[in-house]
């Protein structure tokens, strides 16, 4: 869409979803009486500055706070994967929101899968919403095959998953970083060549990595590796390009804000803040300004992909940060430079230390064919202090134990 069609269509899909709220919601018509604000209110995208955010806390443990049709037109129920604390939050779709709204067969440059395509889907498909929304995109909104591989569940083992890429021969992929990595040990015990599959595609989503991890399971696997990011209450929010430089925002279903964490004031692009996010096609459980927690930042400069949607950088969540003689650091910024020492295998941890004034420990494991020994350790801290400006120290291990949920590469002492 030309920018000017672009902004006038999210005007009037913002518009009809706050009058939805409002005239059906209980709960959204108070939250805009308290600031004192009715749909008439928004006539510009910049108003929506006025309306009141959405936490997560708000949300959690209640079920249908969000409805704005009865409950008998439900017809999915999903629940979030706990990574946040605290009580669930629920998320309820009809079937216009869920099916007829919230495909996404329109991003085609960014997502080109299409019939004779055979999708790996192996991303989890209990209680949360990745499996079986990748399912339903790949299948309802591009006519191609799916295979639903699921992710550490009681079938979804690595070795019933691989034994379907070898019968099935995918050529594409969607998993998470660590559960790509997971695959790949088992392909490599089995003989198995995966980058004999000639993948045309490959995304990784459910957990953050760095590009250093990327590129790993990048050669690994013998494809290009994008990232996909949503979340169970705003659905699909952006697509990574092959040029790997942000993700390209889906800017037809979601409008995005970055705000200071602290005051909510709104920040201009390139400034890091907290992303908010407004569903645009979310009419029977709106999800109007809601905090996400995550951090990140706009860029409106053009991308050398040449797609004109927004671009933003993802900088990981509030809560994941590693705080360190009171200042934070991503997991991922630490994570990449550990992972450019080609020494290092492909599991580790973070073990933060009980007191702010002792050393981080990095617990990893080390590559095929490497032997351990305390030079080889120091060797590591002292480049890590070197890329990182921060203390660490080393403890190799033979064995970390593997994931089947979202990976853990931060914990406490």
């Amino acid at each position: 869409m030309p920018p000017e069609t672009l902004a006038w269509y999210q005007r009037e899909a913002l518009e009809a979803v706050v009058r939805r709220a409002y005239d059906h919601s209980p709960f959204y018509r108070e939250k805009m009486r308290q600031v004192g604000v009715s749909p008439d209110d928004i006539e510009s995208l910049e108003d929506i500055t006025r309306l009141p955010f959405l936490t997560k806390d708000e949300l959690r443990g209640k079920p249908w706070l969000l409805l704005t049709c009865d409950k008998k037109d439900v017809v999915l129920m999903q629940v979030s994967t706990g990574t946040t604390g605290g009580e669930e939050i629920y998320m309820a779709y009809t079937w216009n929101d869920y099916l007829l709204n919230d495909l996404s067969p329109r991003y085609t440059k960014l997502f080109p899968v299409g019939p004779g395509d055979v999708c790996l889907n192996a991303l989890p498909y209990e209680m949360s919403t990745a499996g079986l929304a990748f399912h339903k995109t790949f299948m309802d909104g591009y006519q191609s095959t799916v295979i639903p591989a699921g992710k550490g569940g009681a079938y979804s083992t690595p070795a019933k998953t691989l034994k379907m890429v070898r019968d099935l021969r995918p050529n594409v992929v969607v998993t998470s970083p660590s559960w790509s990595m997971i695959l790949a040990e088992e392909a490599a015990r089995g003989g198995f060549d995966l980058t004999s599959l000639g993948m045309k595609k490959m995304w990784l989503t459910g957990e953050g990595c760095s590009p250093a991890f990327r590129k790993r399971v990048e050669k690994l696997w013998g494809t290009t590796a994008n990232y996909f990011y949503g979340s169970l209450e705003c659905g699909m929010l952006g697509i990574e390009c092959d040029a790997q430089s942000g993700y390209h925002l889906a800017q037809a279903h979601v409008l995005m804000e970055i705000v200071d964490p602290k005051t909510g004031a709104p920040l201009p692009p390139g400034e890091i803040g907290e992303i908010v996010v407004t569903a645009l096609l979310r009419y029977d459980s709106p999800i109007i300004r809601f905090r996400t927690g995550d951090l990140g930042c706009l860029e409106t400069a053009p991308c050398s992909c040449g797609s004109t949607l927004t671009r933003f950088h993802m900088k990981g969540r509030a809560f994941d940060q590693i705080y360190f003689r009171g200042k934070p650091f991503s997991p991922f910024f630490v994570e990449e430079f550990l992972l450019r020492i080609p020494e290092v295998g492909n599991w580790f941890q973070f073990v933060m230390p009980a007191s702010d004034s002792a050393r981080i420990k990095i617990r990893c494991e080390l590559a095929d064919g490497v032997q351990p020994s305390s030079e080889l350790a120091s060797m590591i801290a002292n480049k890590m202090e070197a890329s990182t400006g921060l203390l660490f120290d080393i403890e190799l291990v033979d064995h970390l134990p593997r994931p089947t949920a979202k990976a853990t590469r931060v914990v406490r002492e």
